[in-house]
């Protein structure tokens, strides 16, 4: 069998071209966190595609999914409505952890 054409379904991934329960549970659970949420879908290859959330109160975070198609639908039953590029409102909307800015640091210092 070709890598990626296994078609087995565990119950948790619904059918072929849906969106997994989980993936839309988790997209769902972050906007109630924090208080709603915008979502920005980058193509990153074979991997699938990236759904960057955005939360109204500057935190954000992300999920994969295995195409776009399959990330938008998420969004869609999610309710979380899906930006077509990286708007400057938006950019200027997230809010970084601390965390997050020594952990690029680690990194640049690293090189």
């Amino acid at each position: 069998m070709a890598e990626g054409s296994d078609t087995t379904l565990t119950a948790d991934q619904g059918t072929p071209g849906q969106a997994p329960n989980g993936l839309v549970a988790g997209i769902r659970s972050f906007a109630g966190e924090h208080g709603g949420a915008k979502a920005v879908i980058e193509y990153v290859g074979k991997r699938g595609a990236r759904i960057v959330l955005v939360g109204t109160d500057g935190a954000w975070g992300d999920q994969f999914a295995d195409d776009t198609v399959v990330a938008r639908q998420a969004c869609a039953l999610a309710g979380v409505d899906v930006e077509n590029a990286w708007e400057r409102e938006l950019m200027d909307q997230m809010r970084p952890s601390n965390d997050l800015w020594r952990s690029m640091a680690r990194r640049t210092m690293a090189r």
